[in-house]
């Protein structure tokens, strides 16, 4: 696991940085994941619940980024391949495909993400139409995915994805 630097943001979801929220506080054990519902869908239902309150709000979960605006808009980012799709549109969730277990994640993307001269610009995977994203945060949704990026190396991150179709080899039994 990544370490938090002083100056990041509070994995907590506070939007404070980590020196003045929970690096003060003693260590508190984590609230246990209820089986079957894991860690991504956990940090997707609260981004939910923050569109749906209007609130702009950006977290980061391993090579996650998500964010909500104040238009009631939420996005799922994944930082590695650059894959991303909406889990909120006007304050109402939206439920993309995500299958979540101890070992794998496996989400629907809709779209594909770049950042071009100050907008996040979206490729639909469906008929490859652009659109810019006009009520997103993209400086600091910009300055959150240059920093996934940079806590993995490049090695670690091509080894995240499976294709369809490609399965792990298993070594002969001797």
């Amino acid at each position: 696991m990544a370490k938090i630097g002083r100056n990041e943001r509070c994995p907590c979801g506070s939007g404070k940085k980590y020196k003045h929220c929970c690096a003060r506080s003693p260590r508190t054990p984590v609230a246990p994941v209820e089986p079957g519902q894991g860690i991504l869908t956990q940090a997707v239902e609260r981004i939910c619940r923050a569109a749906g309150q209007r609130r702009q709000v950006i977290n980061e979960l391993g090579v996650f980024v998500l964010f909500a605006t104040e238009r009631g808009n939420a996005w799922l980012l994944e930082v590695t391949q650059s894959d991303c799709v909406q889990v909120a549109r006007d304050g109402q969730p939206v439920s993309p495909e995500i299958n979540e277990n101890p070992e794998t994640i496996e989400v629907e993307w809709s779209h594909t993400f770049r950042v071009v001269d100050r907008q996040l610009v979206l490729t639909a995977y469906s008929d490859r139409s652009e659109q810019v994203l006009e009520d997103c945060p993209v400086r600091e949704v910009s300055a959150a995915v240059r920093r996934v990026a940079k806590k993995f190396p490049p090695s670690v991150r091509q080894g995240l994805h499976i294709e369809p179709g490609e399965q792990q080899e298993e070594s002969p039994a001797r």
